[in-house]
């Protein structure tokens, strides 16, 4: 049964921020933002011109930043009042904020498919990536700053290093299909893989993604390029969350089926990382990566989707728009926003 925190929204929430420290934040419609406290209290309230996502500083957890239309607010959570600063260096509106652990960069990514890199000390664009279509999620890799993931919904999942202005790989979802896929009666709508969401694990080489086809991508990071490590169906709508959960292969989705379900992937990710913060991968000899390098897919045998079962599923019922982990009173909660104007939260089982 799920607790709900209300009172700090009037209309639909559309993202969430949580760490180990410090208040969650929520943010909105009508540019609503939300501060709870671990009992689901409102700490704060404030709304700003637009709306969309928010990060916080891993290093500095009383910062967070919050997208809003095509700008990023600076909030101190400990006294939520104006913004202490107004960033803008997107041109449109701003989907997903991500803050290296250094604290030091923040990407942000919008609806015309750019990605800005920012210095945060110098508060300068030090790198503009760029899709063909909307970019949905940005990541940056944990212990690796200057990498970073990001998926659109172009289908295209890519790797990049902030020293270099194009992928360092790239793979397109709708090549990767399975043999499954392949047979779809003349009559059945096709489905397109527009990526949703991405998630690194804690060890680095290791991140999933959501698409709307329903499926959850996993992928394994091997120096300049990546490769698929395991592919399954999750969901029976669109997968529009995907979230690791740290210093596991312990895997949350969220999807427009209402359902939010939790993956032990550990065994099926290969048997040399078994810890993901042990993990340290050896970069593989010297590869030109100054021209775009296309990755594509091994078709997938449809009984891989069979042999993967979610160790918990939580029948929401409403459409999942964000999903984040944090802890309350020592135990593991999943925190789910929704349609409505509430946050939901959920217990996870112990590891």
């Amino acid at each position: 049964m799920a607790v709900r925190w209300e009172g700090g929204h009037s209309a639909s929430v559309l993202c969430l921020a949580a760490g180990l420290e410090g208040p969650a934040a929520s943010g909105g419609e009508r540019g609503e933002l939300a501060l709870w406290g671990r009992e689901g209290v409102p700490a704060g309230r404030l709304r700003l011109r637009g709306r969309r996502g928010g990060a916080g500083s891993p290093r500095r957890p009383h910062r967070l930043y919050a997208a809003h239309g095509a700008a990023v607010a600076l909030l101190d959570v400990r006294a939520l009042r104006e913004p202490v600063e107004r960033l803008r260096f997107n041109e449109e509106e701003v989907n997903c904020l991500a803050v290296a652990d250094g604290g030091d960069l923040l990407a942000a990514a919008d609806d015309s498919g750019a990605v800005k890199v920012v210095d945060l000390e110098s508060e300068k664009v030090v790198r503009s990536l760029r899709h063909a279509n909307i970019c949905s999620s940005v990541a940056f890799r944990p212990r690796r700053p200057q990498s970073l993931v990001s998926c659109g919904l172009d289908m295209q999942v890519m790797l990049w290093n902030l020293q270099k202005a194009r992928p360092l790989w790239t793979i397109n979802l709708q090549e990767c299909g399975t043999d499954e896929d392949s047979l779809q009666s003349a009559g059945q709508l096709f489905n397109p893989p527009l990526a949703h969401s991405l998630s690194v694990a804690s060890c680095g080489n290791i991140f999933g993604c959501g698409a709307q086809d329903g499926k959850v991508r996993i992928f394994r990071v091997t120096g300049l390029k990546f490769e698929r490590e395991l592919e399954f169906k999750g969901h029976s709508l669109g997968v529009s969350q995907v979230l690791f959960m740290p210093e596991s292969y312990w895997l949350l989705t969220g999807g427009n089926d209402g359902k939010v379900l939790l993956w032990d992937v550990s065994n099926d990710i290969g048997k040399q990382q078994k810890s993901p913060a042990k993990s340290l991968h050896k970069r593989k000899g010297q590869a030109a990566a100054t021209a775009r390098k296309d990755g594509k897919l091994n078709k997938v045998a449809s009984n891989e989707h069979a042999r993967i079962l979610p160790k918990l599923t939580i029948e929401h019922g409403e459409k999942v728009n964000w999903i984040t982990c944090t802890e309350i009173k020592g135990s593991r909660r999943v925190l789910v926003a929704d349609q409505s104007s509430s946050i939901s939260v959920y217990p996870l089982p112990e590891s």
